[in-house]
């Protein structure tokens, strides 16, 4: 959600030239965004694989490669938006005079010339980054994230409607990377059954490769029609369909803070983190079973039990599903 502070730099320093640094990853999500100047990518995955394979001076010529990147421009300041170690490392190597980054616990503010504490207690959607930007002086406005799309990813997401004969449909998005952040998986099948008997709404499925696997279950365990994307399409592409869909169910990740970015009506179901609550949008809804033992974050205590989210029934999500899709002002 660090792409919500893109906007605001933009609206604040008009005429200066913004470089993003990304993991190769993530670089899609900023390729067509013409508020920046430059993205530079770091190829993290290929360093640790060079570095596996023993290959040093393939390596060297590598982190050269990115040194001379970051110091092409001489930038005035260079801004952490992680606070994190590795994050800080490049801040410092770009040799911005004002280093400014948020506190961290991994020692990284001794290479900043600010830091920005923390605070916990914000409730409010992407609240790091908005503690940074009104730390810093700068007018948030909406701050929603900045997600551009292609013309390409676009008329892809038309063509998968034209193709699967669907105009309005559901997509859910039930994977993230760690186990406890998860939903029961026949509980999205019993969900995605009830979405299009109740609403005639078609249900689309997105997750990565790696979620095949679970996806596959899920799918087997529904007695209607699903539409089981994971692995199938780009970052992109699945971010062109939650463009165009009328309603979006998702844990705690990345594309599921998509469908708020562009002002879907969504659920966000979350487990051992602790959400945000105030998401700044009406047709937005968190649910969270606040247990004794939350938020457990990395560390649960429920021996695989999950209790967080095994708290979370059909019936829950179906309810703030009939308050959104009921309503006219948020209908799509």
């Amino acid at each position: 959600m660090a792409t919500s502070v893109i906007n605001v730099f933009r609206r604040a320093y008009p005429d200066s030239y913004i470089s993003w640094l990304v993991e190769s990853k993530a670089k899609d999500l900023l390729a067509e965004n013409t508020l920046l100047d430059e993205v530079i990518v770091w190829h993290k995955a290929e360093w640790k694989e060079l570095l596996k394979r023993g290959k040093i001076i393939t390596l060297t010529k590598e982190i050269s490669h990115l040194v001379r990147q970051l110091r092409r421009i001489p930038y005035d300041i260079a801004i952490d938006m992680q606070g994190l170690l590795k994050s800080a490392v490049f801040a410092y190597i770009s040799g911005a005079k004002d280093r400014i980054g948020l506190g961290s616990k991994e020692c990284s503010n001794i290479l900043m010339t600010k830091v920005i504490p923390r605070r916990y207690d914000d409730k409010r959607i992407s609240s790091q980054y908005l503690q940074l930007v009104e730390s810093l002086g700068l007018e948030p406005g909406d701050f929603l994230m900045n997600i551009a799309i292609s013309e390409k990813d676009e008329g892809f997401a038309e063509n998968f409607k034209v193709k699967s004969n669907i105009e309005r449909y559901a997509v859910i998005c039930p994977f993230t990377t760690r186990p406890q952040k998860h939903w029961m998986e026949g509980r999205w099948s019993e969900f995605s059954d009830k979405i299009l008997e109740d609403y005639n709404l078609p249900v689309i499925m997105l997750g990565g490769k790696g979620d095949i696997p679970a996806s596959n279950r899920i799918e087997s365990m529904c007695r209607k029609k699903i539409f089981n994307m994971s692995g199938k399409f780009t970052l992109m592409q699945s971010a062109a369909l939650i463009k165009h869909s009328s309603l979006l169910i998702g844990v705690d990740t990345g594309i599921t803070h998509m469908g708020i970015a562009f002002n879907i009506p969504t659920i966000a179901i979350f487990g051992s983190t602790c959400p945000y609550t105030d998401t700044r949008k009406k047709n937005t809804i968190i649910l969270y079973k606040n247990m004794e033992c939350s938020p457990c974050r990395r560390r649960p205590t429920c021996d695989g039990h999950f209790k967080c989210m095994e708290a979370i029934t059909v019936e829950d999500v179906l309810r703030k599903v009939s308050y959104l899709l009921n309503d006219e002002n948020f209908a799509r």
